[in-house]
């Protein structure tokens, strides 16, 4: 059981985000689960000063399509980060393994080969509600928490290039 709240932070340790753009991948299944991860994503990265502007969303069938999503921003738009958000809920077959392993290693990846932060906002949980808990309930939001990761690491690779 999570023992922390996804969207309690301290707001001093997160920089400015105004000038990073952000491309967000959202999975469409589950989506009242990630349509409310996406919406903590966008709340927190423009309450730390990212304009609409700089903020693009796109919309992939389910949570492994998210890699290729990503990918897709990483090669198509200039963005300094990407999130992606998506939900694998366990169910009575090993699916949830290989699609939980797969995305978990396709990030991976996909960090190393672009040299850009990916970040992994992806939910796996053994039920639904708990799902629900991490996207806006009793624990918070991962978008939160997600956004919040991406800032920060953006601002970590700018501190290379000064």
């Amino acid at each position: 059981m999570a023992t922390k709240n996804l969207s309690e932070y301290n707001v001093n340790l997160v920089p400015s985000a105004k000038n990073m753009r952000f491309g967000i991948v959202v999975a469409e299944w589950h989506k009242h689960i990630t349509f409310a991860l996406a919406e903590g994503s966008l709340i927190t990265l423009k309450k730390h000063g990212v304009s609409d502007e700089d903020i693009l969303v796109k919309y992939v069938p389910g949570s492994f399509e998210l890699t290729l999503g990503a990918q897709f921003f990483a090669e198509m738009e200039n963005v300094d980060a990407i999130i992606l958000l998506g939900c694998v809920i366990q169910g009575e077959t090993r699916h949830f393994d290989f699609i939980c392993q797969s995305v978990t290693q396709g990030i991976t990846e996909l960090n190393i080969k672009y040299k850009k932060p990916f970040i992994f906002g992806v939910l796996t949980t053994d039920n639904e509600q708990q799902a629900i808990d991490r996207a806006g309930g009793i624990h918070g939001n991962k978008g939160d928490e997600a956004a919040v990761t991406a800032i920060k690491m953006v601002n970590l690779k700018n501190s290379f290039l000064k």
